[in-house]
């Protein structure tokens, strides 16, 4: 982020897909803990951060498969019923609240 900041110009930055591809939703936590921490120390240094959009709100069919699995709430692909997963609520806490912080840290 920082030399991206610095090579760009300083040109404000909006991070427009991160995410992780596991299907242990902790490690999906721990991972957009650690990336949003690094945000807020690169906003504290000074770096225009204007937005964050998490990659995904819902497990997707791509690249002619159904795996890796991105997304905050899952489904089946049988019956199309939505499986709302732990780091769902946790962002969710996260972004209504302004405060990052970790269930398990």
């Amino acid at each position: 982020m920082r030399h991206t900041w610095e090579v760009g110009g300083h040109t404000p930055i909006f991070v427009t897909e991160n995410g992780i591809a596991t299907a242990n939703d902790a490690r999906r936590i721990d991972y957009t803990y650690d990336a949003l921490a690094c945000l807020h120390d690169a906003m504290a240094d000074g770096i225009d951060v204007r937005g964050y959009l998490h990659w995904s709100l819902l497990d997707n069919y791509e690249w002619g498969s159904f795996r890796p699995t991105f997304g905050l709430i899952g489904w089946d692909k049988d019956t199309f019923e939505r499986h709302p997963r732990p780091s769902l609520d946790w962002l969710g806490n996260v972004s209504r609240s302004g405060v990052l912080s970790h269930p398990s840290r």
